[in-house]
């Protein structure tokens, strides 16, 4: 067993056990990857304020998100084919998210389907929803979620379009994977990744397979799902879906002080500070490099989580101390998750906790609740702000 000390350390392992157009999806942008490199270098342009003699007893990471309790302030995020990097991946990465006490979140595009999370799991999950032309299979797709109890709908706005991927586009990603002698010849060095996948519970997409008609192999599939994402989608039919779902609403993929505004005006009780992990518009601002703009727009109207970049405890405390409420981790636990299963997604969450309690220590804070920009080094110029003309 190899000694895990960083996120770092489950990402290689990661990409030695997981087939090459998986590991690709997990690890990759759009187009030159420019926002995807600086969702996690703009982190270390910020620097933290070290405090001594300072009583660091009784530490705590909790907190909560939405309403919800939390060991801290991390949800999983909603990844595409998270089941993919490993047999069953949803259900395992929930099942360990539940034990550690953080909220996971059911991507609409997951292999396991979301009455197999349910099935699996006892504590509510959250569940994302893209937006799609087919207004029926959307209504049907809420209800379901529903009906598994979900404790919050998060709308992915950022996904009308898809960016050009080239990495995913080069490797002909499908689910399961297409078998080109390329796919074969890299299947071949993957062979742990493939015994375990034989057992899989799913090896499709189980929200939309039986469930939408005419689905029936990877090609209907594939056709259906490219034509679905609804370029149409505009804030009046976002106040359409917050009215349709009976519990928290989250708007995820805000880029924008106006937009969040918006999320306000619309009703939603939280937003996320996403550009899709750099995957959707490459060129866009880096999450943090917005959060602080952002956080004075809504001025404590709605909460705001963040995403894209996060790979430690310390890019946690340093969301948190610039305002946001909690944030979201996709490919730090994806790393976990294709490593290890489930215990490797545990591994990815007691890393993360353990230098976020750390750093807090070292910065002379104790609980969730003191973490404030006064612990913060943030360079002239950083904060991205656009200029009126």
């Amino acid at each position: 067993m190899a000694v895990i000390t960083n996120i770092g350390d489950l990402k290689k392992i990661h990409e030695r056990r997981v087939p090459r157009m998986f590991y690709d999806y997990a690890e990759s942008g759009s187009w030159t990857e420019q926002t995807f490199r600086e969702n996690t270098t703009d982190f270390d342009q910020i620097r933290l304020r070290q405090r001594v003699a300072v009583d660091m007893t009784g530490r705590s990471t909790s907190s909560t998100m939405v309403g919800q309790d939390v060991a801290m302030p991390v949800a999983l995020a909603p990844v595409g084919l998270t089941g993919m990097q490993h047999a069953d991946g949803e259900i395992k990465a929930a099942r360990a998210a539940e034990k550690f006490g953080v909220p996971y979140t059911l991507s609409t595009m997951s292999i396991n389907s979301i009455e197999d999370v349910a099935e699996a799991t006892t504590a509510p999950f959250w569940f994302q929803l893209y937006t799609m032309k087919d207004e029926d299979y959307v209504d049907r797709l809420i209800a379901r979620a529903n009906a598994a109890k979900c404790s919050a709908l998060v709308i992915t706005l950022d996904l009308q379009i898809l960016g050009q991927r080239h990495k995913d586009l080069k490797n002909g990603l499908s689910a399961p994977p297409k078998l080109t002698a390329k796919t074969i010849a890299n299947l071949a060095t993957k062979w742990g990744w493939g015994i375990e996948m034989l057992s899989a519970k799913r090896r499709n997409f189980g929200n939309i397979v039986g469930h939408v008609e005419g689905i029936s192999d990877t090609s209907s599939l594939s056709s259906w799902t490219a034509e679905q994402f609804d370029p149409a989608l505009d804030w009046s039919k976002v106040a359409k879906l917050i009215e349709k779902w009976d519990g928290k609403t989250i708007l995820k993929g805000i880029l924008d002080a106006e937009d969040a505004k918006m999320a306000v005006k619309v009703g939603a009780d939280a937003i996320v500070v996403s550009n899709h992990g750099g995957r959707q518009l490459d060129g866009a601002l880096s999450s943090i490099r917005v959060l602080p703009s952002i956080m004075q727009a809504v001025g404590g109207e709605i909460e705001v989580m963040l995403d894209s970049g996060i790979r430690s405890g310390q890019d946690v405390l340093k969301a948190i101390a610039l305002g946001a409420s909690g944030t979201m981790i996709g490919r730090a636990y994806i790393y976990g998750l294709g490593a290890m299963g489930q215990q490797g997604v545990t591994m990815a969450l007691d890393v993360i906790r353990k230098e976020l309690d750390t750093t807090m220590a070292l910065c002379g804070r104790r609980t969730i609740d003191e973490l404030d920009r006064d612990i913060l080094l943030v360079p002239e110029g950083f904060e991205g702000v656009w200029q009126q003309n």
